[in-house]
């Protein structure tokens, strides 16, 4: 059995078609999904027990008291009935065929990412699908907990995600596994349909939050090999100030801007947090 974890906090108005989209799952039979609720205000648990009451494959799982969504993610993982963990978020949509492409993925391997589509549900420019997976610092790929599937007894072997990790946590998991020797790989088949914010303060404050783990990575995994890259960081920079008059348009450009900035200043303000330097 493959067990899908949905994390929830507040995930309407986006929640329901992700359930949807679950349920509609194709080629798959032995599966089943944990819709864990992390405490949300509003109606979200009421629309997760109206799927569980009316689908076999659908469970609720109370995850109130987990810290955030890495322990809302490992209290899931705990009750699932599955020897597969797939993870995914509520305010994205996975496609048809996600769940058989990444069960299929694990057969070969203990860590498996998926492709994500940012535009379909993003209004931004038509773009083909991006690899989940991630190769940072000069090291190790890794993919993110919105499209990700792992074995359940390689992700109990490494103690699953980081609790003390407010974002990172997926790179973090995906780097201790294959450390500690499980094989990773990346299933083109697995599609999701990334939402991401539009607004451009959303924009900056996510990519803030992104690029402030950097620092947090770099210090925990540069001895394993994590490297800085000091040439791409100044690049970077230099783009930013080039293209600073993108602030007085709008759109997708001005979002673009956002988002390069708020990763830079969060590495920054992370480097200082950390008294680890990573651009």
């Amino acid at each position: 059995m493959i067990s899908v974890i949905l994390p929830v906090r507040d995930g309407q108005p986006w929640l329901e078609a992700q359930l949807q989209a679950l349920v509609g799952q194709q080629g798959v039979d032995d599966w089943e999904l944990i819709v864990a609720d992390n405490g949300s205000r509003d109606g979200s648990p009421a629309v997760a027990k109206w799927w569980a009451d009316r689908h076999e494959h659908v469970r609720w799982f109370d995850a109130y008291t987990s810290p955030g969504a890495s322990g809302t993610r490992n209290a899931a993982a705990k009750a699932a009935r599955g020897d597969r963990l797939a993870f995914c978020d509520a305010d994205d949509l996975v496609q048809p065929d996600w769940l058989a492409a990444l069960a299929q993925a694990l057969g070969d391997a203990e860590v498996a990412a998926g492709i994500f589509d940012f535009w379909a549900l993003s209004g931004r420019r038509n773009l083909p699908p991006v690899a989940a997976a991630m190769q940072q610092f000069g090291f190790l790929p890794a993919g993110l907990s919105a499209n990700l599937a792992v074995r359940r007894d390689a992700f109990e072997e490494v103690g699953g995600f980081d609790e003390g990790l407010a974002v990172g946590e997926d790179i973090d998991l995906c780097w201790r596994l294959q450390l500690a020797g499980f094989r990773f790989v990346v299933e083109p088949g697995a599609v999701v349909f990334k939402r991401e914010p539009l607004a451009f303060r959303e924009i900056f404050r996510q990519a803030f939050a992104y690029g402030r783990c950097g620092p947090v990575l770099y210090r925990r995994y540069r001895r394993s090999g994590a490297r800085r890259d000091l040439a791409g960081a100044a690049k970077s920079w230099l783009w930013l100030l080039l293209h600073s008059p993108r602030l007085v348009k709008s759109g997708p450009e001005r979002g673009e801007w956002a988002r390069a900035a708020g990763m830079r200043t969060g590495r920054l303000a992370g480097s200082i947090g950390q008294g680890a330097f990573f651009p």
